[in-house]
């Protein structure tokens, strides 16, 4: 939920998701299962029960960073997990009623990525009020958590990430999980796979949604196992 990347395609994208966490929380595989009228794919997280990463048959997803603008101080306790949040997003038919109908209060901040049947949002929480913006679907984007990245970080990392897209021709899954494994300058406090405090949070795993005109996979890589599953809507 940490270091998100989005690609568009000639039919479709990729999103790429590093989770930094503990791997203690770290899921070993997929789950499916139906709601509000559509099957959803989500690695479950181990603690909460719901998850940062969820993709629905009707081409809908939702991926989720901790955190809005800047690291803030936690307010503790919260009313519900930001993990099922995001389950209870697909409750509601289109983004921009989620927008306006749910009750964020007593959730902790939060970046919502947001593709919602060919339209592509920026949403976030900072505790007190809602910030929405629409992004281009046709442009790459790069987003990293607030909560272990601070600006002057985060401004390195989309360095980094326009300088591989400078000039490049491959754009392939295979590409694009090589740089959430590999980007960086060496530093595995900041670098794309990161660990911190003798891993106490470290990258656990990468998931990736490929979307097409008439097929939606979900990637999941659990870095701690080292294992790959993948399932399709």
């Amino acid at each position: 939920m940490c270091t998100v990347t989005y690609i568009p395609q000639k039919e479709g994208y990729i999103l790429t998701s590093n989770r930094d966490e503990s791997a203690l929380r770290s899921p070993k595989n997929i789950t499916q299962l139906t709601r509000s009228g559509q099957e959803l794919l989500f690695p479950r997280d181990k603690g909460a029960g719901g998850s940062w990463i969820m993709l629905s048959s009707k081409d809908r997803l939702v991926c989720l960073l901790n955190g809005a603008f800047v690291r803030q101080e936690r307010q503790l306790p919260y009313r519900m997990s930001r993990g099922i949040m995001v389950m209870e997003f697909f409750d509601y038919p289109d983004a921009r009623l989620f927008f306006q109908q749910y009750n964020f209060q007593g959730i902790e901040p939060f970046t919502m990525i947001i593709y919602d049947k060919g339209l592509l949002f920026d949403f976030r929480w900072d505790g007190v009020q809602t910030h929405l913006l629409e992004l281009a679907t046709s442009k790459p984007h790069i987003w990293s958590s607030a909560t272990l990245y601070d600006k002057v970080t985060q401004e390195k990392r989309k360095k980094w990430f326009a300088e591989w897209l400078d000039g490049r021709t491959d754009f392939s899954r295979t590409a694009i999980l090589a740089l959430h494994k590999e980007g960086g300058e060496g530093n595995p406090s900041i670098d794309f796979m990161m660990n911190r405090y003798n891993y106490l949070v470290q990258t656990v795993s990468i998931t990736q949604i490929v979307s097409t005109q008439t097929t939606q996979q979900m990637f999941y890589h659990d870095l701690i196992t080292n294992s790959q599953v993948m399932k399709s809507l």
